[in-house]
């Protein structure tokens, strides 16, 4: 779906009202939105102080809206129907910092996300600053939260891992996670986005996590999927995370499972309910089985482990030591 705006290189906002229920009713990602190449970030705030259902939507778009996402938009707070929306291109500057700045922060399993410095650290947590950025993944995603409390909930459950790859990275938020999951893994994060790989590195700084290339420390790389010499080089993975769009995560699924050990686990995210039974299909046709699948609202997230082959030889791992799943969870 490609008609999310044009032309590129321009900042949009629309503005709506809206009633406070229909604002509550868009907490969390829109499916259909999601659908294109693009998709707008959506914001919601009181309009009046003193009238508690007087409220406003402002959707920020990459691009001049076209009509279809405008009337998209529109079909998602009925209260305005009749009232012309102001649309407005925006001067030159981060609308997506813009658009994240007052996120509430996010608890998704051990892990508390947020975004302000002066937001309070959460007492028994594991706290991460991530701030609004340039890039997308500061835990509010649905998809981002559900990534992290898959990986919490595997980590409760006994399984290790030894060498990790986060493709698609974003912030690096779901890396440093997997670090302090498994703080003696290899671990390695990639954006096909320079920006994204800039800010991760700049928030692996406030987070205290090491960049490097040894045990503990995470690698960086600019890269689109797994096409990278380095992140052919530190392959196989026992753990790899994709949180992107479906399409991407399908066209991608040959090179991610070549990049996958016998027994290792694939955690996929970005995609519909709608379009979870293609991506399966995809990753099965490589060797995949369906480990778990967890749902947050429309968006499931989905833990997958290769099927081992028969035979004497096993792929070579950077920590020999490392096992993809611990005993008594499906370990070889």
């Amino acid at each position: 779906m490609n008609d999310a705006a044009t032309p590129l290189g321009q900042s949009w906002k629309v503005t709506l009202p809206c009633t406070r229920a229909e604002a509550e009713a868009l907490d969390g990602d829109i499916a259909a939105f999601a659908l294109m190449d693009r998709p707008p970030v959506l914001m919601t705030s009181e309009a009046e102080p003193d009238n508690e259902d007087s409220w406003r939507l402002d959707a920020y778009f990459e691009g001049q809206p076209s009509p279809t996402a405008v009337k998209l938009l529109r079909s998602l707070v009925p209260s305005a129907a009749g009232i012309t929306p102001q649309i407005e291109q925006l001067p030159d500057e981060d609308w997506v910092t813009l658009s994240q700045q007052g996120l509430e922060p996010v608890t998704a399993g051990r892990f508390h996300v947020r975004n302000l410095p002066a937001d309070p650290e959460q007492a028994g947590h594991v706290n991460f600053l991530i701030e609004a950025s340039r890039a997308f993944g500061t835990g509010q995603h649905e998809t981002t939260a559900g990534c992290l409390a898959m990986l919490d909930r595997m980590r409760r459950v006994g399984m290790r891992f030894g060498n990790v790859a986060d493709i698609g990275t974003g912030t690096g938020l779901l890396a440093f996670a997997a670090l302090h999951l498994w703080p003696r893994a290899y671990a390695t994060a990639s954006d096909i986005d320079p920006v994204a790989v800039e800010i991760s590195a700049q928030n692996a700084a406030a987070n205290r996590i090491t960049l490097g290339k040894g045990q503990g420390q995470l690698a960086l790389y600019t890269a689109a999927g797994v096409d990278h010499p380095a992140i052919a080089a530190r392959a196989p993975y026992d753990l790899l995370i994709a949180n992107i769009l479906a399409g991407p995560l399908i066209e991608l699924a040959p090179s991610l499972c070549a990049r996958i050990e016998e027994g290792g686990t694939i955690v996929l995210a970005g995609l519909l309910k709608e379009q979870a039974d293609g991506v399966l299909a995809a990753y099965r046709a490589q060797g995949m089985r369906l480990a778990e699948r967890a749902d947050r609202g429309d968006w499931p997230t989905l833990r997958l482990r290769k099927r081992p082959k028969i035979g004497w030889k096993r792929p070579r791992r950077i920590d020999g030591t490392a096992r993809g799943e611990a005993p008594g969870f499906g370990s070889l």
